[in-house]
């Protein structure tokens, strides 16, 4: 599939059912099947200075910036704000109501940045934010028809950078925080009944979950391993090392098309990427995926029994299935 916008950033496919990418001035959405027209949201800053993510429904754009959370629809109309501390905090003092108060400025364009992602219900957003007091970070639950905060937790981080994963059950959400040391850690998530608990895994950056739920993959910071979760505690099951000579290590991406089989990508000392397949039940290595032709970077999340990657220069997006599964799995 074509990136709508050409090479101006990393296309990628969510929700199973979503092509979304973010250019500087736009964020474009399409449906996979191509049932509705194309839709384009205009973004509030360019998209050095944060994140975004879309709805369920393809409906409602949230982007995350250095200053604030902000949900638009198609027409440009603010939904909701969210207003938090400067992801530059340790050189900024000010607390920039728009865009155009920093626009150009280094530390703002360099700045660390949060993230945010929609339940599998499209009900709330989860988001890692800046504290507004002090040098904090936040996990907030907000409420994604008017930004309403519902629940909050401190991730005791001082990230760089972060990313979500959803899960199939609206009432869970995994988040890795990237803060440049071994403990960086993954934090999984519940949110029902009003109360939030949050497990903490040090050391674990979250790959993706399996398509029933039942468990999440993980790949330690030091990319020696992969560590498969049970989804409903948190409680780590078994792992899969990587090879033992320093020239293959795993990824920091990787996908769990299905309940048995993962696939994590490894880096080799060649142009060209390899990705295997796991077996989940004994975490060994079964073999990698032979593609019709090159690939490159790692493999992504889709949904049950497909995976994708996104071409070199960003302008394609590849759909994957393996011939034989799910059933030989």
């Amino acid at each position: 599939m074509t990136a709508p916008l050409g090479a101006a950033g990393a296309p990628e496919i969510i929700h199973r059912t979503l092509l979304v990418q973010r250019g500087d001035a736009e964020l474009v959405v399409r449906d996979l099947d191509g049932i509705r027209p194309e839709r384009r949201f205009p973004a509030p800053w360019p998209r050095d200075y944060g994140s975004v993510t879309v709805s369920p429904g393809g409906d409602l754009a949230v982007f995350g910036g250095v200053h604030a959370i902000r949900a638009v629809d198609v027409t440009g109309a603010v939904r909701w704000e969210l207003r938090h501390g400067c992801w530059s905090a340790a050189v900024c003092e000010v607390a920039h109501e728009a865009f155009d108060e920093y626009a150009g400025e280094h530390y703002h364009a360099t700045a660390d940045s949060g993230s945010a992602a929609f339940s599998a219900d499209g009900r709330v957003v989860w988001a890692h934010v800046r504290a507004n007091q002090g040098d904090g970070e936040e996990w907030l639950v907000l409420d994604a028809g008017d930004g309403t905060v519902l629940a909050r937790a401190d991730t005791m981080t001082v990230g760089s950078m972060s990313w979500h994963v959803a899960h199939p059950d609206p009432a869970f959400m995994g988040l890795s925080i990237g803060t440049g040391d071994e403990d960086a850690p993954t934090l999984w998530g519940r949110w029902a009944g009003g109360t939030l608990t949050v497990t903490r895994l040090p050391g674990e950056v979250l790959l993706d979950v399996s398509p029933s739920g039942e468990h999440f993959l993980t790949v330690d910071v030091e990319q020696s391993s992969l560590g498969l979760y049970r989804a409903v505690d948190g409680a780590e099951l078994r792992r899969a090392d990587a090879e033992d000579d320093d020239e293959e290590i795993w990824e920091y991406a990787g996908a769990v098309p299905w309940d048995t089989v993962a696939l994590a990508g490894v880096e080799v000392e060649v142009d060209e990427p390899e990705h295997w397949l796991i077996d989940l039940g004994t975490m060994t290595a079964r073999g990698p995926v032979a593609y019709p032709f090159p690939v490159w970077g790692p493999p992504r999340p889709v949904g049950p029994g497909t995976w994708c990657t996104v071409a070199r220069d960003d302008t394609a997006v590849h759909l994957w299935a393996l011939a034989g599964l799910p059933e030989d799995v």
